[in-house]
């Protein structure tokens, strides 16, 4: 997965007042004009945020302040209306998704992935208009039934933490990578607003969603629990969590900066690579006796590791059979 900008792939215009080509300049003029020099020209679309949840509000704040319009809001919670209008003035507040479609040309559902469905089902596009989703999981597909002639769908999903803490929320988007797929005329404009937010644009393969998702948890919450695996041991040799996190988390530091300067599979180190299969075994004699969890971990761990081991040539035919040998004979 790489950054990606692309300003050929969207097109003029996103709402029913959108200057058109001809309306920009003449025929030959317009001609000429690249796809970004188009949105440069109409500015940026208004924008609607449905649900007023920390990813809605933060969302809005930010386009905000980007510099984007953000016209209007729709939240069941009268307590979060008013927070995301203290954050965004200039925007109206509505309880009914329907009333954000009918003032807006950018229209951003940022409601939890199982009731995107349900909140898409009664509305519809205008020609012109686009709706995009903030989910992970879901392709831009789940939008279908909302279209209309010369409407797009997409989505919108930055990889990054959101709390009810807006100003921290706000401020983890500099950097991040924030996926776009949808319409081709659409992911053009979704990499303008990802760039004005302080993220990194990053465009998705259509049905690849799951896959994107599955991977982000396992560097969020499966980072998390290999870090308390890795604290647990700690405490059985008397270091607490917060040595942990300083004592480890610097070595994990290292990793991570050893893969991205060689690549994943130079940086791996460690018994397993080397084909020592004498540590391997009292690695799990040890984690058998003191968290059996743990040690379940550590074995699909390993596993993965020999792959990776064995795809890179640093273990011989005989080193591969020892060490899944005695990862096979932990039960």
């Amino acid at each position: 997965m790489k950054p990606w900008r692309d300003d050929a792939s969207s097109g003029s215009g996103w709402g029913r007042e959108r200057p058109s080509l001809t309306r920009i300049g003449d025929e030959a003029a317009a001609s000429a004009l690249s796809a970004a020099q188009i949105r440069e020209a109409a500015g940026p679309p208004s924008v609607g945020i449905v649900g007023a949840g920390a990813v809605g509000t933060a969302r809005g704040a930010a386009i905000h302040r980007a510099g984007w319009p953000v016209k209007a809001v729709a939240s069941r919670d009268a307590g979060r209306r008013d927070r995301f209008l203290s954050l965004v003035p200039g925007a109206r507040a509505f309880i009914d998704p329907l009333a954000v479609v009918d003032e807006v040309e950018l229209v951003i559902l940022a409601v939890p992935d199982d009731a995107i469905a349900a909140v898409v089902e009664p509305l519809r596009l205008y020609g012109g208009q686009a709706m995009v989703h903030t989910s992970g999981l879901l392709g831009s597909e789940v939008l279908d039934s909302a279209r209309a002639a010369g409407s797009q769908i997409g989505a919108f999903h930055p990889l990054a933490s959101f709390t009810a803490d807006v100003e921290r929320s706000v401020a983890g988007l500099a950097g991040a990578p924030i996926a776009v797929e949808g319409d081709e005329r659409l992911v053009g404009l979704l990499a303008d607003l990802a760039e004005a937010i302080g993220g990194v644009p990053v465009r998705l393969q259509a049905g690849s969603k799951p896959a994107y998702h599955a991977a982000a948890v396992l560097a969020s919450g499966g980072l998390i629990a290999l870090l308390d695996a890795i604290a647990r041991l700690g405490r059985t040799a008397g270091i607490d969590e917060r040595g942990s996190l300083a004592i480890y988390g610097r070595l994990m530091e290292q990793t991570l900066a050893n893969a991205r300067a060689g690549g994943i599979a130079a940086a791996l180190t460690g018994p397993i690579v080397r084909g020592d299969v004498g540590t391997l075994k009292a690695h799990l004699h040890a984690l058998d006796g003191i968290t059996p969890d743990v040690l379940e971990l550590y074995l699909a761990l390993a596993r993965r590791e020999v792959r990776i081991a064995e795809e890179r040539g640093a273990l011989t035919p005989e080193q591969v059979r020892q060490v899944t040998t005695a990862l096979a004979k932990v039960v």
